[in-house]
């Protein structure tokens, strides 16, 4: 079992920047990629950036290339998204998922969820 707890939500203007992060615990050795993902009301949940653990090689989803930073520290078990430029359509709950066993850009892919922070974004 894998526990993740994220924190660093909130409110920010538009151009503003937060830095989101996901501390896990438990069999931490276990988990192959960290992602994070958004929901907005409506709409389903989106990937928004992952890492592989042992590497650190990451991947991003298009409309957040170059303004997202997706990081790790192995030695706290914390995965972090630094969140640049935003913007009012950044506006959802964030999660942090594991994934045991490979990369991928797909929620049912991921095992352990954490439980959400909100992040809202204002024009």
């Amino acid at each position: 079992q894998v526990q993740l707890v994220e924190s660093g939500g909130g409110g920010v203007q538009a151009g503003g920047s937060l830095r989101l992060s996901c501390e896990a615990s438990g069999r931490t050795d276990s988990s192959y990629a960290m992602a994070w993902f958004r929901q907005a009301p409506g709409k389903e949940r989106e990937f928004v950036a992952a890492i592989i653990r042992s590497s650190g090689r990451t991947y991003y989803a298009d409309s957040v290339a170059g303004r997202f930073t997706i990081s790790r520290d192995r030695a706290k078990n914390t995965v972090y998204l630094q969140m640049n430029s935003l913007k009012p359509e950044d506006t959802a709950v964030y999660y942090c998922a594991a994934s045991q066993w490979r990369y991928s850009s797909s929620p049912s892919q991921y095992k352990y969820w954490g439980q959400g922070t909100q992040v809202t974004v204002s024009s």
